[in-house]
């Protein structure tokens, strides 16, 4: 299991190669890779904080979380920070285990849990000024599912 919390971008294939290549006893892999959004077209970045040590203690104890539940052969988180760009990879995750469903589901728990519960705070800049991202209703609900 691996967790990264890095301001530099990463190489979305290189990681799934990597990831799979590592792998033993799987016959799935999922990836997510969630990219900054502009929905509106006026995004010119988008700041990223986090408290270092913190971060990734939260996000890798939900990761062993996971591993458990899903009886996953191996996972990997990747969450940037610092300032990002409209379409830049944010984050990553990727799931191996001896079935699919497993593996599909456990991503879909550490993203619920990421968008949700790790400890980043997201400032949105653009043409009309800064503004932080706020929780959305959304987002919580995704969790109830757990």
């Amino acid at each position: 299991m691996r967790v990264a919390v890095q301001s530099q971008p990463f190489d979305v294939g290189a990681e799934v190669s990597a990831f799979t290549s590592g792998v033993r006893g799987a016959g799935a892999v999922v990836s997510f890779t969630g990219l900054v959004r502009d929905e509106g077209g006026t995004l010119s970045a988008m700041e990223i904080e986090h408290y270092p040590g913190m971060t990734e203690k939260a996000i890798s104890a939900i990761a062993e979380e996971a591993v458990g539940r899903w009886s996953l052969a191996d996972a990997l988180v990747i969450h940037r920070f610092g300032k990002l760009g409209p379409g830049e990879a944010i984050m990553m995750v990727a799931t191996a285990a001896p079935h699919r469903g497993d593996a599909f589901a456990a991503a879909e728990y550490l993203m619920d849990y990421l968008k949700s519960r790790a400890p980043f705070w997201k400032k949105e800049l653009g043409a009309g000024g800064e503004a932080w991202v706020a929780a959305k209703d959304a987002d919580e609900d995704a969790l109830k599912r757990w």
